[in-house]
């Protein structure tokens, strides 16, 4: 009787020593296909964002900044050396994940169980890589890869909605320099008792523009008012635009009888004096009647071809919102927000949240949000447009 159980007994041990064999097979087996899957979407990426026809753009740049008088034109020359060096790191990347993934393929095929840890640890860190480069396949507008002009305007509510543009200007300002971007104040207008009345700045980083587009339109506050003793709720609004910043490539002619120019001393922010000559640009375009001013610079030419620029930009904007809206009176739709209609709401009290009101997107945490954790927003506000 003792023979027949030892005979189960080893053919069940040698069951489970079967099974585990497989398993761990199929696990390095399992391995090998997500390395495959995601190796394969990575190439599809890197083609969508045209890598070859960038690495073909670096190599002109290259050429062009290794010529003789290429630094002449100051200007022109930081701007192309931006370029060349997002370009450049944006390469890098893609080929770094591209790389590591093939050779994490192939260790994986050598089939080498001690090393399975180790690649599955390796997998899960390029997804993450892979995660954050899909991004930006998000940016894929004529301008997104472009600088930005972005200015905002207090709305109606005297004190308190100054003091909610300078809020959005701080949280601005605290996303630039998570972003490592650079920015320059092109004119502001503070208020008399706090915040200000609007301000226009310059930013200039890695797909700045396409990043800032989400945040075209009016931003909605709730909150306790501090200039209120009697401690009431106020709903406070600013206005934020977004323009791109055009490169000098005529996209938008502008004739020189169509101009009025004025130049005048410029004071600085706060109201200290920065220099005693006419430095200050005023531009306007007599046909439309916009504005722009710029009193950022020293220099009163470095002013007017700052002006010039945002210019281009607004008139560029008006161009694209006429032409959308010839096209939506076709389709029977309105699709331009208007003043009015907030594209998000920061609510204060009675209770905390953030919310977006075009992709619905929200968050309780309202203090990370203004201390300029947005990154989710425009992620969200993108893939919607996509869709």
């Amino acid at each position: 009787m003792s023979f027949p159980r030892r005979r189960e007994s080893i053919f069940l041990n040698f069951s489970f020593l079967f099974f585990n064999l497989t398993t761990g097979n199929m696990s390095i087996q399992n391995l090998t296909e997500k390395i495959e899957e995601l190796l394969n979407k990575a190439q599809k990426t890197s083609e969508l964002l045209k890598l070859e026809d960038k690495k073909n753009e670096l190599t002109g740049y290259d050429f062009e900044m290794s010529e003789e008088g290429f630094w002449d034109n100051q200007e022109k020359a930081r701007e192309i050396s931006q370029r060349a060096s997002d370009l450049r790191e944006e390469i890098s990347e893609w080929d770094s994940i591209l790389n590591n993934l093939k050779d994490l393929l192939e260790l994986a095929k050598s089939g080498d169980k001690e090393l399975e840890d180790q690649i599955e640890k390796e997998l899960e860190q390029k997804e993450k890589e892979f995660e954050k480069l899909e991004f930006f396949v998000l940016f894929s507008g004529k301008y997104d890869k472009n600088n930005a002009i972005l200015s905002i305007h207090a709305g109606a509510g005297g004190v308190d909605a100054q003091d909610w543009a300078e809020m959005l200007l701080r949280m601005y300002l605290r996303f630039f320099e998570k972003k490592g971007w650079s920015v320059e104040i092109i004119d502001e207008s503070k208020g008399q008792e706090a915040g200000i009345k609007s301000i226009t700045l310059h930013v200039k980083g890695r797909n700045a523009y396409g990043h800032l587009k989400s945040e075209n339109g009016v931003h909605r506050l709730v909150r306790i008012s501090p200039f209120d003793a009697e401690a009431m709720r106020h709903t406070s609004f600013a206005l934020v635009d977004i323009l791109p910043e055009l490169s000098d490539e005529g996209e938008i002619e502008i004739k020189d009888e169509d101009l009025r120019i004025d130049v005048f001393k410029a004071s600085g922010h706060g109201g200290q004096g920065v220099n005693t000559t006419d430095s200050a640009v005023r531009i306007v375009h007599l046909p439309t009647d916009i504005t722009v001013v710029c009193r950022n610079e020293r220099s009163q030419l470095q002013n007017k071809e700052t002006a010039m620029k945002i210019l281009s930009a607004k008139l560029l904007e008006r161009q694209e919102e006429e032409k959308a809206s010839k096209e939506s009176d076709l389709r029977g739709e309105v699709q331009k927000a208007e003043w009015g209609s907030q594209i998000r709401s920061y609510v204060l009290h009675p209770y905390k949240m953030v919310k977006d009101h075009r992709s619905d997107y929200e968050t309780q945490n309202v203090d990370d949000v203004l201390n300029g954790d947005i990154g989710k927003f425009i992620e969200e506000y993108l893939k919607n447009l996509k869709k």
